[in-house]
């Protein structure tokens, strides 16, 4: 599922990981039925790879609906981008891997 450069959310650590973390935290929120999540995993983990100053991970919302409730998703895949614990940036749907860089790099 996910490589050691993306970190796996759950309602339990979310708040510890993203929400408490001084660094810039992508969250991938997505599913194992949605074609588009897994369309673009290939570039989350690229993303991590490339931004190790970044904690970047996803988070199942079958298995981790509360923060998926908490956050108003309702179409995924979501891409969430927290700095000092607030969103910086939303992105709904597949976005270029460019898009997502430039968004990473300005936080």
């Amino acid at each position: 599922m996910a490589s050691d450069a993306v970190k796996e959310f759950t309602d339990d650590n979310f708040d510890a990981e993203v929400l408490n973390n001084d660094a810039a935290v992508l969250v991938d929120f997505w599913a194992p039925w949605c074609g588009p999540c897994r369309q673009i995993a290939p570039m989350i983990e690229e993303l991590a790879s490339e931004n190790p100053s970044v904690s970047i991970g996803k988070i199942n919302i079958d298995e981790n609906p509360g923060v998926a409730q908490k956050f108003g998703i309702n179409s995924i895949p979501t891409l969430l981008l927290f700095k000092d614990g607030e969103i910086s940036e939303s992105f709904v749907g597949v976005r270029p891997k460019a898009a997502l860089q430039e968004a990473i790099s300005a936080v």
